[in-house]
């Protein structure tokens, strides 16, 4: 039996579902083996090794991923979020810019750049970050939250409590 690179990303995928990470990142390998310029190869085993806590394979592996198809924003956002994740502002700022440039109205992309800049106590650049985002999805609840926390920083009370009521409509 010819082993494929698609049946084994599946069953990888399969077994990291189960939690099942180091017979999952096996499969993922053997399959990169087979098709090295997969990029989806690589990025589904970036974010297995993210889920598994091995933070600096997963960028590794994300990286490689991106390397192959910077095109593609599922991996860009997934890579800026690692290294979000990992600390590493100036890279998770440059990887969402470069998103952004993909795809402007990238909400996602938009508060993570809100988070870096906040991170960085830089909170007017953040809240316009997190404005872009809700200008982009006005329900999307971690964007409305970041915005209200930034703008508790700024002494922005009338901007604290409009974010409030606009938390309080979005539960109900």
């Amino acid at each position: 039996m010819i082993e494929r690179s698609d049946t084994l990303n599946n069953q990888a995928i399969l077994l990291a579902s189960g939690g099942h990470y180091l017979e999952s990142i096996a499969c993922f390998q053997r399959a990169i083996t087979i098709d090295r310029e997969n990029y989806l190869l690589w990025y589904n085993l970036g974010v297995t090794y993210r889920d598994a806590g091995q933070d600096e394979k997963a960028k590794q592996a994300l990286t490689t991923a991106f390397e192959i198809n910077p095109e593609n924003e599922d991996t860009v956002e997934t890579l800026a979020t690692q290294c979000l994740s990992m600390g590493l502002l100036n890279e998770a700022v440059y990887y969402s810019n470069y998103g952004l440039e993909l795809n402007s109205a990238n909400a996602h992309l938009w508060n993570l750049l809100g988070v870096c800049f906040f991170q960085q106590d830089m909170y007017i650049e953040a809240s316009e970050g997190f404005e872009m985002a809700l200008s982009m999805n006005p329900y999307y609840k971690d964007a409305l939250i970041n915005l209200r926390d930034t703008y508790d920083e700024l002494g922005n009370k009338n901007g604290v409590d409009e974010c409030n009521l606009r938390l309080k409509e979005i539960k109900n």
